[in-house]
């Protein structure tokens, strides 16, 4: 799966490269087609973390990409507080990186 919208170079110094690009509308479809949305929204907790605070958290971190990704699969608790994000064992890497650059972008609209 490719990806055509390159990330602004805040972003892609985020994630730790430059290469990797972000469809933001394939990430958002993604993350509602996986249940992400019913918990977490860009800019405001609602069960989970904002998904801004979780790219505040991360910011500046070269591992951030693989670690928010690896979260995601897993799932688990603890990092934002005691209720458990379920996992997303079903995703494929693809999809994973692309909802982890997406978080990790501040969750844009484009």
């Amino acid at each position: 799966m490719k990806y055509m919208i390159a990330l602004s170079v805040t972003g892609a110094a985020l994630l730790g490269t430059s290469a990797h690009a972000l469809d933001a509308a394939a990430a958002k479809a993604l993350a509602a087609k996986s249940a992400c949305l019913a918990c977490h929204a860009v800019d405001r907790k609602l069960v989970g973390p904002a998904y801004q605070d979780v790219a505040a958290k991360h910011k500046g971190q070269a591992d951030a990409l693989e670690k928010v990704a690896a979260r995601i699969k897993s799932g688990g608790s603890g990092m934002y507080g005691p209720v458990p994000m379920p996992p997303q064992p079903n995703l494929k890497d693809d999809e994973l990186k692309l909802l982890a650059a997406w978080v990790l972008a501040g969750a844009p609209d484009k």
